[in-house]
């Protein structure tokens, strides 16, 4: 059977995301020969960029702001590497803002001392209760926040908590659980007195799938909020591409390839172990130490091992697995940036946030999950351009507009204005409603547009069928499905129950977003199975070890 395959390749790659090119990297710098194997014509997953609307309009297809990736571990490791493949970064220091119906808008700037101004001018009670959550968050930074760079469960994490409770007092560490476990409406109501304020962080939760009211749903925004607010917004000069590119540049130098155009069918299985892939062309692709893949739950054991028979256990999770609602993406190419109702510099705000109050973030989120197309979704408008011109040939500009929340399925329209029932037919018409929104609070826009491209929930999946009925973050990030638990309760450290099949991306931890942590932490383990796990005696000898320390912090626990 295995004279049959390639046999070239210690590990196969099953997507060229920018977790799967991280892995192959890592895997590949180690002494590890990779092979990633991409299904569409173009690398990247959701992190590409291309002319969507006129020739040398530079459009990020999916994700824009790339802060995460900027920040990561894999970026110190590799950033020279990849800038020598031409990756650049462009940042704004004005990262984010919310417009409201009255023309007044709430505008967050990098110059901390601006931003206190702004919010003490709008409330004296907001600029309090914001100053109050940003230094709480510079605790967060210290504490908490390295756990995101860590497997869970492993000892490093445990070293992590049991550093944070040695530096720091057991009341903090609950005040930053506490934050995280509330919902956006909570904080709001908790640190701001106007409707305004509380819509601030409420906008980040739909970034998401945390709606006002989702317990869980105050850990993005706190996070995204204030580490915006330190490091303005980045996005990749020149587009979203030129990430993964670098990184695939680099992966070459190191040894490994990259397949284009090269669909993986099936996982192959000998006994209970995965030894490669078959592609659409039939050919046969063998993997001597791990085939990693960067894809949902849903692709990876539905679609590519049907075949393979799985523990009845795992079989419930993976049928259990739960996406969020769907994400419309709406690309414009205009002659000049919109002239916002509000302060005059609204249009050099990296992202507008259309809300406008968590009242309407509510009602529109609770449509989403009940089928409804909203009278009113939640616009994230990023204004592309402003932070980088080099996008555009002329003197064009750019919006990325990202619609939340839709509806996977269409069921009806709360405003019974759409009939349509599939997202083909209903595409159109639900733009129009976008724009209309936009023009309320931008009245020139229309008048702007040079060119538009549409991307229903649908047509998201078409393009990447990781993103589950449109649902652009690959799968629900609430509590029972996010840290320990995800993708499942017991397979949170990449390896799966398949000997040598590891998965990766925004479906396993820590989640969404352009961190590249999991391909990175996936590599680790595949180099190290006792990377970041230790064995359980060494590990209860650890524990045992801080347990004195510990102790008295927790005294009411014993």
């Amino acid at each position: 059977m295995t004279a049959q395959f390639d046999t070239r390749y210690d590990a196969v790659v099953i997507g060229a995301g920018h977790n799967g090119l991280t892995c192959a990297l890592y895997l590949a710098t180690n002494g590890i020969q990779p092979l990633v194997v991409e299904r569409n014509a173009t690398i990247g997953g959701a992190v590409r960029s291309a002319e969507l609307t006129e020739p040398g309009f530079i459009h990020d297809v999916y994700s824009t702001n790339q802060n995460l990736f900027l920040q990561s571990s894999v970026y110190d490791d590799y950033g020279d590497e990849l800038a020598a493949h031409g990756l650049e970064f462009s940042t704004t220091e004005k990262p984010f803002c919310n417009v409201f119906p009255d023309g007044s808008a709430l505008r967050i700037y990098s110059d901390t001392d601006r931003t206190n101004e702004e919010l003490r001018n709008h409330s004296v009670a907001d600029a309090e209760g914001w100053q109050e959550l940003h230094d709480q968050f510079g605790h967060f930074q210290r504490t908490l926040l390295p756990l995101y760079e860590v497997s869970l469960p492993s000892a490093s994490a445990v070293r992590a908590m049991a550093t944070a409770l040695h530096n720091t007092s057991i009341d903090k560490i609950l005040a930053d659980i506490r934050i995280v476990l509330s919902s956006t409406r909570e904080l709001g109501t908790e640190y701001f007195e106007t409707p305004e304020a509380r819509a601030l962080m409420a906008c980040w939760g739909m970034h998401l799938d945390f709606g006002p009211d989702v317990s869980g749903g105050g850990m993005f925004p706190f996070v995204e909020s204030f580490s915006d607010l330190e490091a303005g917004v980045s996005v990749a000069t020149g587009g979203a591409s030129s990430i993964v590119e670098a990184l695939a540049g680099v992966l070459r130098e190191a040894g490994g390839e990259v397949w284009t155009n090269a669909e993986v069918t099936q996982v192959v299985t000998d006994d209970d172990r995965a030894i490669g892939v078959e592609i659409a062309s039939g050919d046969r692709i063998g993997a001597r130490t791990a085939v990693i893949g960067n894809l949902t739950p849903t692709v990876l054991f539905d679609d590519l091992l049907s075949h393979h028979s799985l523990p009845n256990r795992f079989e419930a999770y993976v049928d259990g697995y739960e996406y969020g609602p769907g994400t419309m993406m709406i690309h414009l190419a205009l002659d000049d940036l919109p002239e916002w109702n509000g302060p005059d510099d609204i249009d050099e705000f990296a992202y507008v946030h259309i809300a406008p109050y968590v009242e309407d973030l509510a009602e529109t989120y609770t449509d989403s999950l009940n089928g409804l197309i909203p009278k009113s979704p939640f616009l994230v408008v990023g204004q592309t351009t402003a932070v980088d011109p080099s996008r555009t040939p002329d003197t064009g500009e750019i919006l990325w507009i990202q619609v939340r929340t839709l509806p996977s399925t269409i069921e009806g329209d709360a405003a019974h204005e759409i009939e349509a029932t599939n997202w083909d037919d209903a595409k159109t018409p639900v733009a129009d409603r976008v724009i209309d929104k936009l023009e309320a609070y931008a009245p020139d826009v229309r008048e702007l547009v040079r060119e538009r491209a549409v991307l229903s929930p649908v047509d998201l999946e078409r393009n990447n069928p990781n993103l589950h009925g449109g649902d652009s973050v690959t799968g629900s990030h609430h509590l029972r499905q996010n840290f320990l638990w995800r993708p499942f309760p017991g397979w949170s450290t990449y390896r799966m129950p398949i000997e040598n099949l590891y998965m990766i991306g925004a479906a396993t931890w820590p989640g969404a977003g352009n961190n590249a942590t999991s391909g990175q932490l996936a590599a680790q383990r595949i180099l190290n199975p006792g990377f970041g796990t230790k064995s359980l005696v060494a590990t209860e000898k650890y524990i045992k070890q801080k347990a004195t320390a510990v102790r008295n912090k927790l005294h009411f626990f014993y």
